[in-house]
């Protein structure tokens, strides 16, 4: 099979992007939770080491929330029925979104808290 051209291959990446905008809720809430963070470090005017480290959370919810949609889809294809042990791997699943989520919480309250109390 031969590969397509690379233009290709980041026009399939950029459609999952907006699949998942287009029909995921948690990651339009996670989106919006960006461009808060967004405007925030430009309000702020957050250092270099602390506008990363907000990025670098906020993109690892949405990258977390794709791989956990993308594992739920497989699991449904699989075995649409119910299953428990389709369900504990859609459980752990979710439940990597939920520690990234509580890990950017946490590093947004030890960034922002010296910006907003200073």
């Amino acid at each position: 099979m031969r590969k397509p051209p690379i233009h290709k291959s980041f026009q399939n990446a950029f459609r999952g992007v907006f699949l998942m905008i287009k029909t995921e809720r948690n990651f339009q809430i996670e989106c919006v939770a960006l461009l808060v963070n967004l405007i925030l470090i430009f309000y702020f005017q957050l250092s270099g080491i602390d506008a990363t480290l907000i990025l670098i959370v906020s993109f690892g919810v949405l990258i977390a929330e794709i791989f956990n949609t993308a594992i739920e889809r497989i699991c449904d294809i699989i075995q649409p029925e119910f299953d428990k042990r389709i369900g504990f791997i859609k459980d752990i699943s979710a439940g990597a979104v939920i520690l990234m989520s509580i890990v950017s919480v946490i590093v947004g309250i030890l960034v922002y808290w010296k910006y907003i109390f200073s």
